[in-house]
């Protein structure tokens, strides 16, 4: 796994983050079955309900581009502990089965959790495979 890779290109990717109102820069990237790496940032928007995660927008960017398998995400800001995906990343990073997340900070702190860590008792489009 390209920890050390996903690291270095959420932290890249946190450097264009537009947070004119948190101030809080977050950066993402997502690994693709494909081997391919996708970053992005947190964009925000006055009506916060329109704001993107960086997360959202990593992944978001890699369904544009034709992916649809993921192996690992990285997530990493400027808080005291390593970074937690929200609410809404939580679900879209089940949605597509994200085995592996990768919580960081810019100190150098890391957590590595399983998405059944993350988000227990979630569900996915694999549950609806069946359906």
């Amino acid at each position: 796994m390209q920890t050390d890779d996903l690291i270095e290109a959420a932290k890249k990717a946190r450097e264009f983050s537009y947070s004119p109102y948190s101030k809080f820069k977050v950066g993402a990237a997502v690994l693709a079955k494909s081997g391919k790496i996708y970053s992005g940032c947190n964009i925000e928007n006055a009506s916060y309900g329109i704001t993107n995660c960086a997360e959202r927008t990593a992944i978001f960017k890699a369904v544009s581009a034709g992916e649809r398998e993921f192996t690992a995400l990285a997530v990493i800001a400027d808080a005291d502990g390593p970074v937690a995906p929200c609410g809404a990343c939580r679900q879209v990073i089940a949605e597509f089965n994200i085995g592996q997340i990768i919580m960081a900070n810019l100190k150098g702190n890391i957590k590595i959790v399983t998405l059944e860590e993350l988000l227990p008792f979630s569900f996915s489009a694999s549950d609806f495979a069946d359906a």
